[in-house]
């Protein structure tokens, strides 16, 4: 094998490297869109790759019925998945003010995208034959698409996505194709047959992007904006999640991939029945765990009990907490609680940190969102609470939300039966907070140390008076534990929720039928 005929094998193996790696973060981008979009993002992972793997099958079958002018098909097809790929975030954060069923846009664009990367490699792998033996050729050809599939993940977890967002990541990808396409241009010009046809395509591609690029922003922050009721004044996506706060004259709203986790206008209604109840219960809350509550505000009541000398904050993401310790508006409202001197950070998954941890805390505050999904399911299941259970002191005191204790009742019921399922004698209360609804919490404490019973009677008794708070009083804290004949009859049908049965989630889905 000559010299020229080498370099153009190496060429188009780098074509191959760069598709691969394009290819994998195409996939990424859709699903992540759809799981902020649409919510459940393990089902929306799991659908939009498995189109996208039909699609790309069905394109490779389709590449037989290409028998000749091979390199004009491929560039053709890098010019296509430049276009899809770079309008994919624009077109869907469109669309998702303007229609209900953007899940269908989003799925048209899986298929689409995954039946052009579907031709690539069958394509390339033709080309290359006039320059490799088969044996080499199909080896070489995987070999370096699945080493760009590699380097894909890697950058778009890394980097694409905390960096560029899901604003310039698409048009990143877009940008990579029609490199590839402009090289094969330069490189294999003898071998193109319709050249006046490439020529303007890759130009009018070429000028797309530039001004995609151009407008995106705007684009994007006028559609997400269509998605919210108020003006947004704070947007961010990180590694894990996208951050979005709201304004409405003189009060805040924080939502985590659109799902509200609090607003100033009257937080403190579920932050200090949070807090304030188990460190009262607690026999010398001197050390405390709060797993989730990356704001601040939980943290703040927390430091209003003067016996307590350290509290650990495990929250999974560094964007939030970050947001907590430095954005004005958190600290002015979180009184600046995750920069003082007792307070700990630490980002790390909750269960991890607990599995990792040999210390025993005096009060675990569980404060996570809700299990909106099979993954922050397993963070209120039978053998996380067990492990709560396992980090307690012996006169140790745990509390967890527990979702809309009214419209969500089952979820509710399930939390409620799941912790008494791993020894804890359970207070269930509840209050109404206007922007949220009728919340809901479970305390716990170990049964082999208090009945439910004795419990209910304790938490009776509770004086908040010499604490500074703007809702909570003991008269507050009674009618919270008051439920309605048969509010909690479903306490007999629920099953407990474990990692390997999440029932939870199907309960979400039952409560909030459009989480579907």
């Amino acid at each position: 094998m000559n010299e020229t005929y080498l370099r153009k094998s190496a060429i188009l193996k780098l074509c191959l490297f760069i598709t691969g790696l394009a290819g994998i973060v195409a996939e990424f981008v859709l699903s992540t869109l759809a799981s902020y979009l649409l919510g459940d993002s393990i089902f929306q992972w799991s659908l939009i790759i498995s189109l996208m793997l039909f699609a790309m099958g069905l394109g490779s079958y389709l590449t037989r019925h290409i028998r000749k002018h091979l390199l004009d098909f491929f560039i053709l097809t890098e010019f296509l998945l430049s276009v899809f790929c770079a309008i994919s975030a624009a077109a869907s954060y469109f669309l998702a003010g303007q229609i209900q069923s953007v899940n269908l846009v989003i799925y048209f664009l899986a298929i689409i995208i995954g039946l052009l990367i579907g031709l690539e490699i069958p394509l390339v792998t033709r080309i290359n034959q006039d320059y490799e033996e088969l044996r080499l050729n199909i080896s070489s050809v995987m070999q370096y698409d699945y080493i760009g599939s590699l380097f894909g993940g890697l950058i778009f977890s890394f980097f694409a996505l905390p960096q560029l967002g899901l604003t310039y990541t698409p048009i990143v990808l877009g940008t990579l194709n029609f490199m590839i396409a402009v090289l094969l241009w330069t490189r294999f010009r003898k071998l193109i047959h319709y050249k006046f046809s490439i020529r303007w395509a890759g130009l009018f591609v070429g000028l797309f992007l530039v001004l995609l690029a151009i407008i995106i922003r705007p684009v994007i922050i006028y559609s997400e904006q269509q998605q919210y009721k108020d003006k947004i004044i704070y947007q961010e996506q990180s590694i894990y999640q996208r951050i979005v706060v709201t304004q409405w004259q003189e009060n805040y709203w924080l939502f985590i991939n659109k799902n509200l986790q609090f607003s100033t206008y009257d937080e403190w209604r579920y932050h200090e029945p949070l807090v304030h109840p188990a460190l009262e219960m607690a026999v010398n809350p001197e050390n405390v765990l709060v797993l989730g509550g990356g704001d601040g505000m939980a943290v703040r009541e927390i430091l209003k009990h003067s016996e307590v000398q350290k509290i650990t904050l495990v929250d999974l993401d560094p964007a939030m907490t970050h947001l907590g310790q430095t954005n004005e508006i958190f600290t002015r409202h979180n009184l600046n609680s995750l920069n003082s001197a007792v307070t700990t950070i630490v980002n790390q998954d909750a269960y991890q940190f607990l599995k990792d941890s040999r210390e025993l805390f005096d009060v675990v505050i569980i404060d996570l969102p809700d299990p909106n999904n099979v993954e922050l399911s397993k963070l209120y299941s039978l053998n996380f609470y067990r492990t709560v259970y396992s980090h307690l002191t012996k006169y140790g005191v745990m509390v967890t939300q527990a979702t809309d204790a009214s419209h969500a009742t089952i979820t509710f019921c399930c939390i409620l039966k799941t912790a008494r399922a791993a020894g804890f004698s359970c207070l269930p209360y509840r209050n109404y907070v206007p922007t949220m609804g009728n919340w809901g919490w479970v305390m716990g404490m170990k049964k082999d140390v208090i009945s439910s019973q004795q419990l209910a009677s304790m938490v009776s008794n509770l004086d908040f008076s010499g604490i500074k708070m703007r809702f909570l009083s003991a008269d507050a804290m009674t009618s919270m534990r008051l439920f309605g004949k048969g509010e909690l009859k479903m306490l007999s049908e629920v099953e407990v929720n474990t990692e390997l049965n999440p029932v939870l989630h199907q309960y979400m889905l039952q409560a909030y039928p459009l989480m579907k």
